[in-house]
């Protein structure tokens, strides 16, 4: 209990409470002195800060309009569901106009948002008895004639003509109207040259589009003969020579060469590396060894740091310099194997890629798989076989990677079916080679497959007797026809 509301005891002769009631009688009997008539200096101080006040808004109105806004968002958010409702929709429209009146800035010549943002809402959203049902049943559209009227009311009060901004009614329905039609020719010319496109495919059956399917950018579709023309050439620029054991190299023989090579197959299948890494390495091998002499000592040397040259290119995640040197029982040092690098690199003018085999392989495949109704892995398997075969053997140095490969397809289809021919004309278009081209290269991996000359590194057999290559090792192709040449 507060002090002030207790009543002294020389007042009505018995201190307590001071409450209303008691207030009354004790002021009607006189006890109590009468309130305290507000003065003149107090009517002065209150009107004072009220002038205060409204000067305060006249400068500030940005106090008012941040209140309407508030009030407005309030409004608005009162739906926040997709689905329309016929008294949320009318309550927005009230808030509105209740926002709508003028006011002094209005009279002064400022825009007024509030103002016009009311009528274009309701021009939008028409409300009927059904409105539930039938803005389920089509979605709503706006017309371009509200804009408009909407953006002139705002230009005129902005002090903008409707020339100016180059704004009209018959100019905006043509856009719209010329947008659809446009839309419609696409289409319309999109299906015309889907059905020209399945003409041509009907009308020659021999030849197969391999380049068809736009819609997977990953094919590249748009870009893919320019690509492989230009490593057609290539391939003849960037390749070593292909008798530098002869010329150049007196230390190391082809039998070292084909045990490197061997070796380091079995290195990628440790590492888990990609195919494509194994042909790079052995073609940076090959290049290196053209024009450079070197000892049979720094020849695994030389091997582990071009896999580590390949893995940094093709690799996402490339083994580190200490793995390659710990899987040759750390024969040699992480110094030496980057002093190695710097000398290759440098040789190469740190331009490491070159296509090989693999990079041909993969589009010539699926020049051969178009004639199939699904894909075939073991085709596919069967052919990568064949292809990593010809890296051990020193001889194949003389043919080019894009022969190699349609060798591979041509005797991987002949080994898994011998009712048809091997190859056709999509073949022929893809790879630019005629079965007379590939008859040399054909029977001398035939050789490799049958292992005529009894070569005992199996690392690649090994590795193709797996499960998950389909045990395309086990298989042999028969003896090849004259006729199919």
């Amino acid at each position: 209990m507060k002090k002030e509301n207790l009543v002294p005891a020389n007042i009505g002769g018995v201190g307590g409470r001071l409450t209303r009631a008691r207030a009354a009688v004790l002021r009607a009997s006189g006890q109590l002195p009468p309130l305290k008539v507000p003065t003149q200096q107090d009517q002065k101080r209150t009107s004072l800060a009220n002038v205060k006040r409204a000067a305060a808004e006249d400068k500030n109105p940005r106090a008012s309009g941040d209140a309407c806004l508030q009030r407005k968002r309030k409004a608005v958010l009162q739906d926040v569901t997709n689905v329309c409702c016929e008294n949320s929709y009318r309550s927005c429209f009230n808030a509105n106009k209740i926002q709508g009146k003028k006011t002094k800035e209005d009279k002064e010549g400022h825009v007024n948002l509030t103002k016009v943002a009311a009528p274009v809402s309701t021009k939008l959203l028409p409300l009927e008895t059904d409105s539930s049902i039938k803005l389920c049943q089509e979605p709503v559209r706006i017309e371009p004639k509200s804009e408009v009227l909407c953006s002139a009311n705002l230009l005129k009060d902005s002090s903008f003509t409707m020339r100016e901004c180059c704004i009209d009614d018959r100019q905006l329905s043509k856009q719209s109207s010329g947008m659809h039609s446009r839309a419609r020719n696409i289409s319309i010319k999109a299906e015309k040259c889907s059905t020209s496109d399945n003409m041509l495919r009907s009308s020659d059956p021999d030849f197969t589009d391999i380049d068809s399917n736009h819609k997977d950018p990953q094919f590249c579709t748009v870009y893919a003969p320019d690509i492989y023309s230009n490593l057609r050439v290539a391939e003849l620029a960037r390749r070593p020579y292909p008798n530098f054991m002869e010329t150049t190299q007196r230390d190391v023989t082809q039998s070292m060469r084909s045990i490197l090579v061997d070796w380091l197959v079995e290195v990628s299948e440790e590492y888990k590396l990609a195919s494509d890494t194994l042909y790079l390495t052995v073609h940076l091998i090959d290049w290196f060894l053209s024009e450079n002499y070197i000892e049979r000592q720094t020849l695994q040397l030389l091997g582990i740091t071009c896999m580590l040259i390949a893995s940094k290119y093709e690799e996402i995640c490339a083994p580190r310099v200490e793995e390659f040197c710990f899987i040759t029982d750390n024969t040699y040092t992480r110094d030496q194997v980057l002093k190695m690098e710097s000398q290759i690199v440098r040789y190469f003018g740190f331009q490491i890629f070159a296509p090989t085999t693999k990079t041909f392989l993969r589009r010539f495949l699926r020049a051969a798989q178009a004639s199939y109704k699904s894909p075939s892995l073991e085709l596919e398997c069967l052919a990568n076989y064949l292809a990593e075969m010809t890296l051990v053997d020193y001889s194949f140095l003389n043919l080019l990677p894009s022969l190699i490969a349609a060798s591979a397809v041509f005797l991987s289809r002949w080994t898994l079916d011998q009712s048809s021919h091997p190859w056709n004309p999509t073949l022929e278009h893809y790879t630019n080679y005629k079965t007379l081209d590939l008859k040399t290269t054909v029977l001398a991996m035939q050789d490799l497959q049958w292992n005529t000359s009894g070569c005992p590194l199996n690392a690649i057999r090994m590795k193709y007797r797996q499960e998950k290559f389909k045990s395309v090792a086990a298989l042999s192709s028969p003896k090849l026809l004259e006729t199919l040449f």
